[in-house]
């Protein structure tokens, strides 16, 4: 029954990421009033094979290029930037042009000069959008709780985490405090990072969050083996350990965006609500698929246990060995 949990999870969320390849990731449009009327522009846009993918920002109303276009390739994305005028960008209607021809989405950013920032998110449905007066607190909710499911459904690494302790986890109840403690300790230092209170490299992070993956894994073997530890026994207190590690990786996707000037708070609040609605979305499936699978009677030979546990670790150490080499 393990084994049909694992398959079909790991299924579940590493075949959208494969079909869809290099497009997924999203481009990025940030925009910065440092004088009146006067933006710099920082656009990035990811690669398909060599090749930028053919994305450009338009607005509908009058804008001034001050100095040419200067392209920077980074191996995984085409970092465009220049200085443009405008009289006001309040008012347009912002449109990624060849957007509706992708699988991606792009994040915009704009931050004026008296402080306020707008964000939005746009997609091949919905290629433009306009740019208000001022963002209200609705707009700023639904885009970041949007941002935070997203991300969450996205992060194959922290979805194969939540997997492992799903299958470590044994008991109703157990689970509900696992799940609760990953919770709120990915809150807690979500938190503390997005608002600069702490400040910790993001490459380590990544590496650990790899490596926390691996110890699960071990731990499931163990288990399996009839020696169960300590994570075994009270799981929830694995889960709050390393979900500490996994708040700073979220951090790391919210800093990218930033969050809106008069608005922190609640840009903050449903990002994390949304990163909590992806994972129950998550745990609800993987918790409905075994449950249609109960009523399935199919023999799998005792080794066959082992076979979770095994890819899990596998694939995380991978990522431990080529995030260390990143560094």
């Amino acid at each position: 029954m393990r084994l049909l949990l694992f398959l079909v999870a790991l299924a579940a969320f590493l075949s959208p990421v494969a079909s869809v390849g290099h497009e997924v990731r999203p481009a990025y449009l940030d925009l910065r009033e440092d004088h009146p009327g006067e933006f710099s522009v920082l656009w990035k846009t990811p690669m398909l094979g060599e090749m930028r993918l053919a994305l450009n920002p338009a607005f509908t109303g009058p804008v001034e290029a001050l100095t040419p276009v200067a392209t920077q390739m980074t191996g995984s994305a085409a970092v465009q930037t220049w200085r443009l005028r405008a009289e006001s960008l309040r008012g347009q209607t912002l449109r990624i042009d060849g957007l509706e021809a992708t699988l991606t989405d792009a994040l915009v950013r704009i931050t004026f000069a008296d402080g306020s920032t707008w964000v939005e998110r746009l997609t091949p449905r919905q290629p433009g959008s306009f740019i208000p007066a001022r963002p209200s607190a609705w707009d700023v909710a639904s885009t970041y709780l949007t941002l935070g499911i997203e991300h969450i459904l996205m992060g194959v690494d922290h979805l194969l985490f939540v997997l492992a302790l799903l299958l470590l986890t044994t008991g109703t109840w157990r689970l509900v405090k696992t799940v609760t403690a990953f919770t709120v300790a990915h809150s807690i230092t979500l938190g503390l990072a997005t608002l600069g209170i702490v400040h910790v490299p993001s490459r380590p992070v990544e590496a650990v969050i790899a490596l926390s993956i691996v110890f699960v894994a071990a731990e499931i073997i163990q288990a399996r083996r009839g020696r169960a530890g300590l994570a075994a026994q009270m799981p929830w207190i694995v889960a709050f350990i390393f979900g500490l590690l996994h708040g700073f990786g979220f951090a790391g996707a919210l800093g990218e965006v930033g969050l809106p000037e008069g608005h922190i708070p609640v840009a903050l609040l449903f990002f994390n609500l949304g990163v909590e609605a992806g994972q129950l979305l998550f745990v609800a499936a993987v918790l409905s698929v075994v449950a249609c699978a109960r009523r399935i009677r199919m023999a799998w030979p005792r080794w066959a246990e082992l076979v979770p546990p095994y890819a899990i670790g596998s694939l995380a150490m991978f990522w431990v060995i080529q995030r260390v080499v990143a560094f």
